[in-house]
């Protein structure tokens, strides 16, 4: 709520559910479990990934309204090890340019200049993970989607072997040829 104003970079915040996970969160550990390798750590999904609940755009008018009824396989992961969804980030029209900017959010700044881009297609998750309001979060990167923004933020970004990531649930579908082993989901986060 602090930095999100003037970045544009969370363009849809899960702050009521985020709660309620951090709520189970806690009771696990007073009765002495876990709920697994991230229990309880927050983070932001990229729009390109499917959000069971929650609007998934990626930043097309045409999905302005999608709420899936399944998370993304990489979600699902994430959360079946304990991460709590804090909200989406912004990115480009699916996922297709260097700058994150889009016809349902707008343009999304860098936190370090306000008139500079974080870089596309994962600016969004780069420009919140830089000012602190999100430790982790979760890119697509096929052209360096995310690459550049870890680089123009200042923040750790891997772009993962092909197929190491599970895809299914991204707004950028299977079936494009050579481009299928180009395009892969990978952590971003202020340090590696």
């Amino acid at each position: 709520q602090a930095v999100n104003p003037s970045l544009n970079a969370v363009i849809k915040l899960s702050a009521e559910r985020a709660l309620d996970e951090a709520r189970v969160a806690d009771q696990a550990v007073l009765n002495g479990g876990e709920l697994g390798p991230l229990h309880g750590v927050p983070m932001t999904i990229k729009d390109s990934l499917d959000t069971a609940g929650v609007v998934s755009t990626g930043g097309t008018k045409g999905r302005e309204s999608y709420t899936p009824q399944e998370d993304a396989t990489v979600v699902a992961r994430l959360r079946e090890a304990g991460a709590i969804l804090l909200g989406k980030t912004n990115t480009p029209e699916l996922t297709l340019a260097g700058e994150t900017n889009n016809l349902i959010y707008g343009q999304t700044n860098n936190p370090y200049d306000l008139s500079r881009t974080p870089g596309g297609s994962s600016g969004g998750a780069g420009a919140i993970i830089a000012a602190g309001g999100s430790p982790l979060d979760m890119g697509s990167d096929t052209g360096g989607s995310i690459r550049l923004p870890s680089h123009f933020c200042g923040i750790a970004g891997i772009k993962p072997t092909s197929g190491r990531v599970p895809r299914t649930g991204h707004v950028v579908p299977f079936g494009l040829g050579a481009v299928d082993a180009l395009t892969q989901n990978g952590p971003m986060a202020r340090f590696v």
